[in-house]
């Protein structure tokens, strides 16, 4: 762990280090906001806490540039808990435990949390610096951005004071991101009376795993597996040729993850079970030609288990097979003016099929509001169908793009002064907080830029080591450059 610490540039990595060792999953904040209160007050800046769990900090400008624009440094302090199957880490107690992978940062079987803790580290390195030349700056580090984006949401209006937003969330160094998806969260539920199972049948459980997995906006594109969408293929006809039912499904934890494992409890005769592992072996082998330069990894297997005393009645159990086996999942379509952008599209995220219970989650993005709306009208039409309730929430709109941005065309002067190449302006389809915070203040130029992160929301995340030292001379010197006010 010393060595991360002595990274380059070591006012990140130092930091970076610090937050590794508080646990600061989705939904479990209070050891990190306090962790950086305290930081703050040792750094001797203000800081407070909001009533949405957002964390303030504020440092005034150094002498004689007090007329310089204000600058909003933005993170979110949360990570996406994801970990291997055959991982202890308790997210809740336990710090990340880091590995240097040749040039790439990465976590031992766990995600990093680069995503987005070297955005807060960056903050923390403006916050403590007693030699920076900066005009007036805040840090927003906001909470939940991974669930539900809900410090952004509920940020109190009036609380910023700051002319530029510089969002310290994208994932590719050199990439300055000037729009972004919007999305909204899709579930499904129904409650069923569970059928009684044939006590002679036999049990078996089905697991799919060691699926790439990743980031649901990021990396929807790039064609990788859905375990859901793999598994309904098998349960399906499992059902037509070996007269199993289903008792249990459970596939996915996060809305803004592509799954990358799923696993059933299914109910036979038992002189069809071995008819049932051929059929796996059969479908193992479909996935892997599918999917052979893109998933290398696949591991579909049975076990058997104790048989249980219930399982999903017959017509309960096709219509919701029918309905995760019709429902989108991937691309709609690419954005007509940047054909290399995701437009819209869905991750059929997370199936819990249990004990009379049936939820199914769904994150819909889109950079165009009637898009989103369609693909969630599409989805809602299909589990109707099904019988099932269907609710929206979280609903935040697209970040539309300002080419004429003054901080872009500062942070693409000074870039090409520092790397001696051009800097690339882009729109990504990951939902970034800056729409949400632009929709309470509207007069803030926003910019969005990173180190290069890949495969966030997933145990292969990692950081590109030697990208930070670039991203901080740029962030230092953009600073100093501010127009005035």
């Amino acid at each position: 762990m010393n060595e991360i610490k002595n990274l380059n540039p070591v006012e990140i990595w130092r930091n970076f280090h610090l937050l590794m060792q508080v646990p600061r999953p989705s939904g479990h904040l209070e050891k990190i906001q306090q962790f950086l209160l305290d930081f703050a007050k040792q750094a001797g800046v203000e800081a407070f806490q909001d009533a949405a769990g957002n964390i303030i900090m504020r440092k005034p400008a150094t002498p004689g540039m007090e007329g310089k624009k204000g600058v909003i440094l933005q993170a979110h302090m949360d990570m996406v808990p994801q970990k291997s199957p055959d991982s202890k880490h308790d997210f809740t107690t336990d710090p990340i435990e880091p590995v240097i992978d040749g040039e790439w940062l990465r976590a031992n079987q766990t995600t990093l949390g680069a995503d987005n803790g070297l955005g807060v580290a960056t903050i923390m390195a403006v916050m403590e610096s007693k030699d920076l030349k900066h005009g007036p700056v805040e840090g927003l580090i906001t909470a939940d951005e991974e669930t539900s984006m809900y410090g952004a949401t509920n940020l109190p209006e009036g609380e910023l004071n700051g002319d530029i937003l510089m969002n310290l969330d994208s994932e590719t160094w050199g990439k300055f991101v000037i729009g972004s998806a919007g999305g909204i969260d899709f579930t499904a539920t129904l409650d069923y009376q569970e059928a009684e199972t044939d006590k002679t049948d036999a049990a078996m459980r089905v697991t799919l795993k060691g699926l790439r997995g990743g980031h649901s906006g990021l990396e929807i594109n790039e064609g990788r597996a859905n375990a859901n969408k793999l598994m309904v293929r098998f349960v399906r006809e499992a059902i037509e040729e070996t007269d199993a039912r289903l008792a249990e499904w459970h596939g996915g934890n996060m809305r803004n993850a592509i799954p990358f494992k799923a696993e059933v409890v299914l109910t036979l005769p038992k002189e069809n079970v071995e008819a049932l592992k051929e059929l796996v072996a059969d479908w193992k082998a479909v996935f892997e030609d599918e999917y052979k330069t893109i998933e290398h990894n696949i591991e579909f297997f049975t076990e058997e288990v104790p048989t249980p005393e219930k399982e999903v009645p017959v017509e309960i159990q096709d219509n919701l097979i029918n309905a995760i086996y019709a429902c989108h999942n991937g691309v709609v379509r690419m954005i007509p003016v940047y054909p290399d952008v995701v437009e819209t599209s869905s991750n059929l995220a997370i199936i819990d099929i249990e004990s009379g219970k049936a939820f199914i989650k769904i994150l819909v993005r889109s950079s165009r509001e009637d898009m989103k709306d369609y693909i969630a009208t599409s989805l809602e039409s299909c589990f109707n169908m099904a019988g099932m309730k269907v609710e929206m929430s979280g609903s935040y709109g697209g970040w539309d793009p300002n080419p004429d941005s003054e901080v872009l065309n500062l942070f693409k002067k000074i870039y090409k002064e520092q790397n001696g190449e051009e800097g690339i302006t882009q729109v990504d389809h990951a939902g970034l907080e800056c729409s949400i915070i632009l929709e309470k203040y509207p007069h803030l130029d926003v910019v969005s830029l990173g180190p290069t992160i890949r495969s966030p929301h997933t145990t292969a995340e990692r950081c590109l080591i030697a990208t930070a030292a670039p991203f901080w001379a740029l962030i230092k010197q953009a600073l100093l450059e501010v127009g005035d006010k």
